[in-house]
């Protein structure tokens, strides 16, 4: 499955300062679904360099992390729940900054 990830208001500084990552994830456990879960799980191994703790919090992203799937709020969908499809674009923004 190809999905484009998109990292933004400092989250990218964990992920070599890289915006943007098109990327191909296999299904886990040979299944034909892949959830938010899943993925969040995949970019903690394969996309994040530095400071997960920064990215996530448990299985899911830290308090202050805006996503979007397909320019629509995750909370919408079903959070981790949320079922991806070939093509997505998946928006990480941290809404924290420093003052």
């Amino acid at each position: 499955m190809q999905l484009t990830l998109e990292f933004g208001g400092g989250l990218e500084l964990l992920c070599d300062s890289v915006k943007i990552h098109k990327v191909n994830i296999n299904f886990p456990n040979e299944s034909d679904i892949l959830t938010m879960k899943d993925l969040l799980s995949w970019v903690r191994t394969n996309v994040i360099k530095e400071r997960p703790e920064m990215f996530m919090k448990g299985d899911t992203v830290r308090p202050g992390v805006l996503v979007l799937v397909n320019d629509c709020d995750w909370e919408l969908s079903g959070q981790l729940d949320t079922t991806l499809e070939d093509k997505d674009v998946i928006v990480f923004i941290s809404t924290l900054h420093g003052g």
